[in-house]
Formats: C-alpha cells, sequence, structure tokens
C-alpha cells in the first residue's frame, strides 16, 4: 500500500488542535461517564456549555432490512422475489460469527468492552496526531466502534430525509470531521453507552455497517462476497470483511482491483487479532498466506422486480409491491407506508401461481411473439378465482425492464393494470363491454328469447339518465351481411352489434355504465367516469385487462363481485402476521340475472363467436369475444365457475393495425388464433382448479316478461290493430305486398306470430294485395286434373314440361312436381309447369295433355 501523504499545519493550527482535545478529554471528565474515564481534567465553562447542548441520547432504531415476496409453486409457499432500498438481513448477536466480532473489536475498537462509550487514550493519540499535521482524526483510532455506531445511524436517518436535497445534506452533515461533529458522536456515543448493552452496540454495528455495492450489514455482505452467510466466517473472511467498513469504495470485494488495497487492511486485523488471542500462530499464518481472490466467490445480489424468479413473474411482482405501499398494516399515512416498507423485514405471500404463470407466459411468447416487428404487439393472460377475486396469473407476451433503453422485446408497461398500479391508459374492450348491456336487459324484465332487430339501422333517440338523449348512431355489424330479427340469446353468441343496439334503446344508457361500475369496471387511466353515450355500448371505453377479469368473474360467481387481490398475507420483521388485503366480496347482481347471462354467454364458447375456447376436459365454459372496429384490439373473456381468464391483444401504440390480417408465424392471424390460445391458456387452470356445472337459470328468468305475437294472419287490418293492442303491443302498418291471403287481410307480421317480445313492443303488419297464391300440391294426379286443380286456385296458365321422367306401370302423365314447388307462393299471373313421368324410357307417352 501506498503511504499517505502528509497534511502541512501551521503552528497555530497544530495548538488549536493540541488544545481543542485537550478541552474534550476535560469536558469528558466532568461530565463523569465511567470511571475508565475519571481522570483530572481541564474544563471551561464554555466548552461545558457547548457539550451540553448537544442531544444525549440517539436510538438504535430499526435498519433497513430486505422485503421477501412469497408466491404458490406445487401448492407450496417459495419466494420468488427480494425488494428493499438496502441489501440487509439483520442478525442477532449469537448468530454472528465469533470470527467477525473479533475483527471488530480488534480491528476497530480494542478497548471496547472496558470504556463508556468514547476511548480517551484514543482521543489523546488523534489529538497528538493533529499536532503532528494531519488532520482531524488522521492518525486513527478516535473513533471507538459506538461513535461509528452514531455516525451510521446518522448517515442511515440522512437517507430516510424525504427529499434528495436533505438526503445529501443530511448525510454530509453526519460524515462531516469537524470538532463540533466529534463533540456531537462523543456524546451520543455516551448516550448509547448507558442506554444499551455492549452486546446490542456490537451487534447494531455489525448490522448497519455499510459493506459497498449496495451492501449493508454482515450478513448481507457474507451472502453478496462469499455467497454463504456471516454464522460461521473464518479468520481471513471475517478479517476482510471488516477491512471494507474504513472505505467501502476502494476496499469492497466485488472488484479485483480492489483486492490489494483490501489484503492491506485486512492483514492489520488479522495480526490485532492475533495480539489480542484471538486466533493462535497457525490461523494467523495460514489467514495471512491467503488471497481475496482464494475466497471471494461474488453473488451478485438479486434484488428487485427485474430479478423475480419464475417465468413472467416480473410484472405481478411489481404490481404487488405497489398494493402492499397502499395496505394499513404498513401504517395509517403515506409517510409511515413508506418508512416502513424503506425499514423493511417483510414477508409478503402473494396469491401468484408461478407454475400457472409460466404455462400462461410460454403460451403468451409462442402465439403473441414479443419479436413481432410489423406492429407494436402486446397481450396478457390473467386468471382470478372468481369467488375470491385472488389473482392467480398476470403474464404479458412483453419482459420486464425498467431501464430508459428496454429492447422492444421489453417494457416496464404493465398491460394487465391501471395506470396507478403501474399501467397504461388501458384498452377499448370492444364487444366484452355488451355484458353490462344484457345484464341491464335482464333487470328490466326481458329476455333471452325475446326478439330484436339485428338489421343494422339509424338510432336517433335515447334514455340517458332519465332524459331523453338524440343523435345519429347506425352501428354496423362485423360480419357483412348479418341482418333481420334476432333473439338475444342469438345475438349475444354472434355479438350482433345491431341487436345490441336495438337494446339498449330501451333502456337506459347510465344504467348500463352503472351496471358497470357495479361490477368493479372503471377507466384504466384514473378518470372518475365511465362513458355513457351510445356507441360506448358496444364497448369504446378504455379498461385493463385485471378489471375486465374481475367483472366477467363476477357473473361466474352468481353475481358476487371481489375486487382483485394480490397479497394473502404480510409478516413483519419481527414474526408477526399482519394478515393480507381484506377479502372485499359484495353480492351486486342478483343471482338469477347473474346465471340467465352466464347462460347465454355459454352459447358463445359452444356455437357463436368463441367456437374453439372450449376445453378438453368438457368442463362448462363461458365467455364473451370483443374487436374494436378496426381489429386492433382484441379479447376473450370468460372461463369457468371456480376460474376466469382475461385474454388481451392489441397494438399498443395507438395505431390501428388490424390483427385479422397479421400472421402469428404458427399458425392463423393473430386475432383468428383467439380461440385457440384462450383453450390452452384455460387448460391447466381447469386441472388445477376444476369446476362444476353453471346453475341454470328457471324458465321465468330466460323469457322474462317478455309476451309471443299472438297470429293474426288472415284478419283484416283493423282487427289485427285490436288484437295486437289488447296483447299489449303498438300496431305498425307495414302497407300492403304481394301475397296469397285475401286483398286486405293480414298475409305476415314481423317479428312472426310466436316470436317473444316485451310489453309495448312495435309489430309491423303487412296486408295482402291478393295477387298471390298457394301453389297447392298436386304430385301423383294426371295432368289433366291436376290442371283443374291450379285453375281452381287462381292460376290460369299451366303447361307441361318437354321433358320426361322416367316413369314404372301406370305411372305415366302423373305429376312428378311443379315449377313453381307445391305450397309456395306465386303470383297468380305466373305459368305453372307440370314435371310429369313418361314412358319406362323417360319419353312422352303422346296422350298427356
Amino acid at each position: 500500500m501506498s503511504a499517505q501523504k502528509t497534511k502541512p499545519v501551521s503552528a497555530v493550527g497544530a495548538f488549536i488542535g493540541f488544545v481543542g482535545f485537550s478541552a474534550l478529554a476535560g469536558l469528558l471528565v466532568t461530565i463523569g461517564v465511567t470511571p475508565a474515564i475519571a481522570v483530572a481534567g481541564v474544563t471551561t465553562t464554555s466548552t461545558i456549555g457547548v457539550f451540553e447542548s448537544l442531544p444525549e441520547y440517539i436510538e438504535i432504531g430499526d435498519l433497513p432490512q430486505r422485503n421477501e415476496l412469497y408466491a404458490y409453486q406445487n401448492g407450496q409457499p417459495v419466494q420468488f422475489a427480494t425488494v428493499y432500498d438496502q441489501n440487509r438481513q439483520e442478525l442477532t448477536y449469537d448468530q454472528i460469527a465469533g470470527n467477525l466480532k473479533f475483527a471488530a473489536i480488534d480491528g476497530e475498537d480494542r478497548r471496547f468492552w472496558e470504556h463508556g462509550g468514547v476511548d480517551v487514550p484514543s482521543l489523546v493519540r488523534a489529538g497528538l496526531g493533529s499536532v503532528a499535521g494531519g488532520g482531524l482524526g488522521d492518525s486513527g483510532g478516535a473513533s471507538t466502534l459506538t461513535m461509528q455506531l452514531v455516525r451510521n445511524i446518522k448517515m442511515q436517518q440522512a437517507l430516510e430525509k424525504p427529499t434528495k436535497e436533505e438526503q445529501v445534506k443530511a448525510y454530509n452533515d453526519a460524515v462531516e470531521q469537524t470538532i463540533p461533529r466529534k463533540l456531537e458522536e462523543m456524546k451520543l456515543a455516551i448516550g448509547l453507552a448507558k442506554k444499551y448493552t455492549k452486546k446490542q452496540i456490537l451487534t447494531a454495528y455489525l448490522n448497519i455497517a455499510f459493506f459497498g455495492d449496495n451492501t449493508y450489514g454482515v450478513q448481507a455482505a457474507a451472502q453478496h462476497y462469499y455467497g454463504k452467510d456471516a454464522t460461521n466466517l473464518n479468520a481471513e473472511e471475517a478479517a476482510s470483511i471488516l477491512a471494507i467498513v474504513q472505505s467501502p469504495n476502494t476496499r469492497n470485494l466485488s472488484d479485483p482491483k480492489n483486492y490489494e488495497a483490501n489484503q492491506g487492511r485486512r492483514d492489520v486485523i488479522l495480526n490485532a487479532m492475533y495480539a489480542a488471542k484471538h486466533i493462535d500462530k497457525a490461523t494467523l499464518t495460514a489467514a495471512l498466506a491467503t488471497k481475496p481472490a482464494d475466497y471471494v466467490h461474488l453473488t451478485p445480489a438479486t434484488q428487485g422486480c427485474q430479478a423475480s424468479a419464475g417465468a413472467g413473474s416480473q410484472f405481478f411482482c411489481d404490481y404487488a409491491v405497489k398494493v402492499v405501499k397502499q395496505m394499513d398494516q404498513l401504517g395509517a399515512t403515506d409517510k409511515e407506508r413508506a418508512a416502513a416498507w424503506r425499514t423493511g423485514g417483510y414477508k409478503i405471500q402473494t396469491t401468484l401461481d408461478l407454475d400457472l404463470n409460466a404455462d400462461q407466459k410460454a403460451i403468451l411468447d409462442k402465439y403473441d411473439r414479443n419479436t413481432e416487428t410489423r406492429l407494436a404487439l402486446g397481450a396478457v393472460s390473467d386468471s382470478l378465482e372468481s369467488s375470491t377475486g385472488r389473482i392467480l396469473t398476470m403474464a404479458q407476451n412483453k419482459d420486464y425492464d425498467q431501464s430508459q433503453t428496454s429492447p422492444p422485446t421489453s417494457t416496464s408497461i404493465n398491460y394487465s393494470v391501471d395506470h396507478e398500479y403501474g399501467g397504461g391508459i388501458g384498452f377499448q374492450t370492444g364487444s366484452t363491454y355488451k355484458l353490462f348491456t344484457l345484464l341491464d336487459w335482464l333487470e328490466n324484465g326481458h329476455g333471452l328469447n325475446e326478439v330484436v332487430n339485428g338489421t343494422p339501422h339509424n338510432q336517433t333517440v335515447w334514455e340517458r339518465c332519465g332524459e331523453t338523449y338524440r343523435g345519429n348512431w347506425a352501428p354496423k355489424n362485423d360480419s357483412i351481411g348479418e341482418r333481420g330479427n334476432f333473439s338475444v340469446i342469438a345475438a349475444t353468441a354472434a355479438s350482433v352489434n345491431a341487436a345490441f343496439a336495438s337494446m339498449a334503446a330501451k333502456l337506459d344508457l347510465c344504467d348500463i355504465r352503472d351496471n358497470a361500475k357495479k361490477l368493479g369496471v372503471h377507466p384504466a387511466d384514473g378518470n372518475a367516469e365511465l362513458n355513457s353515450y351510445p356507441s360506448s355500448v358496444l364497448g369504446t371505453n378504455n379498461i385493463a385487462p385485471m378489471t375486465m377479469a374481475a367483472a366477467y368473474a363476477t357473473i361466474a360467481n352468481n353475481g358476487i363481485y371481489c375486487k382483485p387481490i394480490a397479497i394473502d398475507n404480510i409478516t413483519s420483521a419481527d414474526g408477526k402476521s399482519l394478515g393480507g388485503q381484506q377479502k372485499e366480496c359484495n353480492q351486486v347482481i342478483d343471482p338469477s340475472v347473474a346465471q340467465t347471462a352466464v347462460y347465454a354467454l355459454k352459447r358463445t364458447i359452444s356455437g357463436g363467436t368463441a367456437v374453439g375456447a372450449q376445453t378438453a376436459d368438457g368442463m362448462q365454459m363461458f365467455g364473451k369475444t370483443g374487436t374494436t372496429d378496426d381489429a386492433d384490439q382484441i379479447w376473450l373473456v370468460g372461463g369457468t365457475s371456480r376460474v376466469t381468464t382475461a385474454y388481451w391483444q392489441g397494438n399498443t401504440d395507438g395505431k390501428l393495425m388490424n390483427l385479422r390480417h397479421y400472421s402469428n408465424g404458427v399458425r392463423d392471424t393473430y386475432a383468428g388464433a383467439r380461440a385457440s390460445v384462450f383453450k390452452q391458456l384455460q387448460t391447466p387452470m381447469n386441472a388445477q382448479y376444476p369446476a362444476g356445472a353453471f346453475t341454470n337459470p328457471s324458465g321465468s328468468a330466460i323469457n322474462g316478461n317478455t309476451i309471443a305475437v299472438p297470429d293474426v294472419s288472415g284478419k283484416t287490418t283493423a282487427d289485427a290493430q285490436t288484437t295486437l293492442a289488447g296483447a299489449g303491443f303498438t300496431f305498425v302498418d307495414g302497407g300492403t305486398q304481394a301475397g296469397s291471403a285475401a286483398a286486405g287481410t293480414v298475409s305476415s307480421t314481423s317479428p312472426a306470430a310466436g316470436a317473444l317480445l316485451s310489453k309495448g313492443a312495435s309489430v309491423t303488419v303487412y296486408t295482402s294485395d291478393g295477387s298471390q297464391a298457394n301453389v297447392p300440391d298436386v304430385t301423383g294426379k294426371v295432368a289433366k286434373d291436376a290442371a283443374a286443380t291450379l285453375n281452381g286456385a287462381g292460376y290460369e296458365s299451366v303447361a307441361v314440361a318437354g321433358q320426361f321422367q322416367k316413369g314404372a306401370n301406370g305411372q305415366a302423365c302423373k305429376v312428378v312436381s311443379t315449377t313453381p314447388a307445391a305450397n309456395t307462393a306465386a303470383p297468380k299471373t305466373q305459368q305453372i309447369i307440370l314435371n310429369l313421368y313418361g314412358t319406362p324410357d323417360g319419353k312422352d307417352p303422346g296422350n298427356c295433355s
């Protein structure tokens, strides 16, 4: 080691240094702290005043420690992440290796067990060193372990200041080497010696000291530099750790370039341990013969969520940490909770299942590759237990990276959750939002078999918060050519936009919004209110996938909404169980309404837009797909009676890139593989959480307060209007159509007779102009008799086809069929063609006219 350069000092400076330390010695004598330092001295009134103005006591307090996060693997709790402000793990006095205690005392404060916090001979030596030309304390030995503990406590307190500016100032004050600062250290050290035992002071010092490379305390240092605990270190290992404390930046063992400096101080400590007879000659010789490279096994600290174990667990870890910091178990205020988390030592048992999460991460990595370069593709799969709200998985196709220069395959944004918890602004939900219109529909007495208009049409009048809202909205259906009347259950399975617009027109837009809110739905960006204009019923709000999973879990749970929870339990540093997130479950939807909604959504899986999502295990499943207008956001939310999963994939940069136009590189397009991917995501869930069948709703719940349209065919317009009004319907004159009924009588209605409608619904009535007739069935008759029958039905023109069918004996000239076919309506002016049997070889018998 190179010798330290001495500093030039004036005669005046030397004199002040000598007098200053003489005064300090006198002060210590005057206050009479212990017999060991009660020697004759000199003091002055002014110096006593300065000393007495300083604080007397400082608390050792709780030191920042690691916070450990646990998840479940194979059904058992396992640690998967360590999160801390300072890498520290406290040990008790008995857990610390004897060699570490000897190295600390022999190397730093050999009269530790005798003095009362301040060592007078060391002070005198330090004073003489100052006189000789050094700075304050440059000759070493001025600070006892107790005084160093004071300094470390004050340094720690500085790091806990609320602002960076305050932290820097307090830290600089703590390490400042001036006479007033030494005075303060000494008096506080005396206070510590009065209040705490020597063992407590030594233990606190070894737990608080900084050992470089963001490592605090001997346990973290031993683990980091040696890959072992501090409970059983040999002499050279212990001395090397204690060699760091005087110069953590130049003597820590994280870099081989520091080894020489560390070994130089280590050897001084080893010799001091031998002189104190704490190691023998053989141990000293063997220890001095080693080099740090012989025993250093650097083990990088795996702290923070980016280093969490388990494929894809990092985003959940980040979410869980943010949740914990808001929990009352850590304190009543934000400030108290922040301080408690910094102090650490907590063991956090989360709800995450590492195995299931890894399964889902692997599936996303396969079908929603984060290496996709044609678009900014994001994807998540979030599963939760419907009856509790416990989050089982939170998988994402992107890798977790908090750096400012993260690659395109990574992100710091957790797509699953709200902005408050590390997410973005959420994503448009598309038709998954139709659930809330369906629930409001059922709550208002409507039924699943009720018929609504599914033909795209312009809707101009709506109810919004009890007031009439006027505007023009004509939503298109996703499938071209999708038109006509639909039962609500069929419209739900096929996700017919125009049908849901017709349903919403019979409801209040604010009620639909409030139904969503009851199921925990809220904007992901923190805005207070969901949109409640007409197009919002088709999913224009930006919602986080986890929020949608919880909403759908509500209907799987018979209408009981459970707020998602990520924390099962918190254990404090002293081993006390503090409990977890409180289970918040409330009945928000009538059970029969929830069961009826599930009944409809099962059809989505079995024969609707999510065909292919059914798992091979045969468990009953429900779900709803969602696709935005530009197909840039694709959803499928559903599951079983036990576990609900939200699968989302989409553009994350705001560009409207159609996921139906891009192959996923495995099979199909990204959007086209939705149902198949969902099946794979849900399959391991079902295996671990086998589910029973859903409760089927009653017939009355399915039909609601609907009324069947009466059959008014053949009635006059006036009679039909009376009949429909009596049944509770509104009559709409559809005008005259070509028909086979008598002119002026009803030929048909829309919806047709027997269709279920709500009371007050409109029924359009069409009357016949009498221009058509139903073609009678004349099959088997001879041509002459068939023509007579057709003439009697009103058809004046009848002819025989030029081609004959092969006929058996007795079939010649008999009718095989007619064109138009029997029992179809045709204009009376239309010629009816008779298709006849001929000879056995299919020729004209010659007598069929």
